[in-house]
């Protein structure tokens, strides 16, 4: 056992090198650990070799490749000119376009003209697919109309900021704005609303919403209107009536409070209801001194009698009404038909009202003119 344990180390192995493969060691171990990194690094120095040859072969181009890549870039910018140049026309002409919908973002749509692309944003989309559902989110409408096409107007043409802008509400607005005529009424959708009105949508007889017409806040309700969401809120359902058009700007203005009966009239007729056998007349005063009229009312009538067809203004019966119309004084032309030349005007603040009778050869339009001119000058 001891003679065995003196016994010499056999030799060592012989080294190993990239110029002799075929040598193998008795260990496994030391046998595949060396010759791994050695091919590690001969195969990321080929990778990069192979890199840099790429990289040159790529660089060098032939004048054949060059002169086809110029023509390509050439003929890509003219097309480009072109189609700029279209497009200005198209919007100068006011065509309706049909483009299709290429994709969609957060803020709306990229349409496909030719080589360019252009945008709709969302507050320029007809109120045909909100209007749809009210409650489901602008975003996912849109992304289902990818792929589609839509009706539009070219809005902007900016060609130096590559700056293409489309409307599908003008488009709209030149489809149906002859069909809209003032005294029409319609159901509608109540859009945005804002502390001066709020945009109501109107549903066409074909069932879908294709125009926009806005309720001014004095036009919502006969009471007095401080805040429009306190009426009024996106998504509401309700009935308006067409007041005003202006096709220049393509503005729709609409009313809801005049398809309700004015309750100052039914307030004063039941406050001072008249006799059957009294003529309004006998309800009339004299004299301003009689009447403790509305503070600013007795320089409003002087003015009234400086205006020409203007003879004479008298002071009829004066009540409380139910509800706040409006803290200032304000002054109405009745609807109420004038008789023997006569026209009633009633002037309002606060709760209280007061009639007023004028004496006059204009007509309804003429005596409308001149109140709004005296209310001009008097402050």
């Amino acid at each position: 056992m001891l003679a065995a344990s003196l016994k010499p180390p056999p030799p060592s192995p012989p080294s190993l090198s990239a110029s002799s493969p075929s040598t193998r060691a008795p260990s496994q171990t030391t046998v595949t650990c060396l010759p791994r990194r050695r091919r590690r690094h001969r195969r990321l120095h080929l990778s990069a070799a192979a890199t840099a040859e790429s990289a040159g072969a790529g660089a060098a181009v032939s004048p054949e490749e060059a002169s086809t890549s110029t023509a390509f870039d050439e003929a890509r910018l003219a097309q480009f000119a072109v189609d700029w140049e279209a497009v200005r026309a198209d919007k100068d002409r006011g065509r309706v376009l049909r483009l299709p919908v290429v994709r969609a973002n957060t803020g709306g749509l990229i349409l496909r003209y030719n080589s360019l692309q252009g945008f709709v944003p969302n507050p320029l989309l007809s109120p045909a697919h909100w209007c749809k559902d009210p409650k489901r989110p602008i975003q996912d409408i849109t992304k289902d109309l990818v792929g589609s096409s839509i009706s539009v107007k070219v809005s902007e043409v900016n060609e130096e900021e590559k700056k293409l802008v489309f409307s599908e509400k003008d488009a709209s607005w030149s489809a149906y704005s002859s069909q809209v005529k003032i005294g029409d009424t319609y159901d509608g959708i109540v859009g945005s609303v804002f502390h001066y009105g709020a945009f109501v949508h109107l549903r066409f007889p074909d069932g879908n919403y294709h125009l926009t017409g806005l309720v001014h806040i004095s036009e919502v309700s006969w009471d007095l209107v401080q805040d429009v969401q306190d009426f009024l809120n996106e998504g509401d359902t309700v009935k308006v009536v067409v007041v005003k058009i202006d096709a220049e700007k393509s503005r729709i203005a609409l009313s809801i409070r005049q398809l309700e009966e004015d309750p100052l009239l039914e307030t004063l007729d039941k406050i001072i209801p008249l006799e059957p056998d009294l003529s309004p007349d006998a309800q009339i005063t004299s004299s301003p001194a009689e009447v403790e009229l509305l503070p600013g009312l007795e320089g409003i009538c002087n003015e009234l009698l400086q205006e020409d067809g203007i003879t004479d203004v008298r002071f009829g019966r004066q009540a409380l009404e139910k509800r706040v119309v409006s803290q200032d004084l304000e002054l109405w032309l009745s609807s109420v038909p004038a008789k023997d030349n006569q026209f009633k005007l009633l002037a309002r603040a606060g709760r209280q009202v007061q009639e007023v009778y004028l004496t006059t050869s204009l007509d309804q339009e003429g005596v409308k003119k001149a109140v709004q001119r005296v209310l001009g000058r008097v402050p």
